[in-house]
């Protein structure tokens, strides 16, 4: 955890280990009590699986390219400088939470157990409250009627 600035978001626990840690309680609970999505997993499934994290870690990576090339963090504990508008950000508000949730899933398909996905509506109302709403506030004060022009274009997820 992290302590903010005044000129953060206020974030406190970095996006990644939210979904880090939901998966490994996901996969701990797995181990003494195996629930899984299929007997013999298809291996439609691992294809598919192994498609998501692919996906995932694209989409995530390429947000941060983003973020780099404008000079900017994409760290939401640090201050940020520049609203980054293209690539995927035209289509979603959250690429790299949205790539981190393609990881997120096609994982859950590759280790074959119930329990992470059960966990997924948590997560996703985890990262809404303690990352995405304190970042919208933040990037609202920050950069005023171009963020709230770009928030009514855009979506938050898909």
């Amino acid at each position: 955890m992290t302590t903010p600035s005044p000129d953060t978001p206020g974030v406190r626990v970095l996006p990644p280990l939210i979904y880090a840690g939901l998966f490994a309680v996901g996969y701990a609970v797995h181990r003494p009590l195996p629930v899984r999505l299929w007997g013999d997993p298809p291996p439609v499934a691992r294809v598919v699986g192994w498609g998501l994290v692919a996906s995932g870690v694209l989409l995530a990576a390429g947000a941060v390219v983003l973020f780099r090339r404008a000079g900017t963090t994409p760290n939401p504990t640090r201050p940020t400088t520049a609203l980054v508008i293209h690539g995927p950000y035209r289509f979603t508000r959250n690429p790299m939470y949205l790539g981190l949730g393609l990881c997120y899933l096609g994982a859950t398909l590759l280790v074959n157990s119930v329990w992470p996905l059960a966990l997924f509506p948590a997560l996703i109302v985890l990262v809404r409250r303690w990352v995405i709403a304190p970042e919208e506030a933040y990037l609202a004060r920050k950069f005023g009627a171009e963020y709230r022009a770009y928030q009514a274009r855009v979506r938050r997820w898909l």
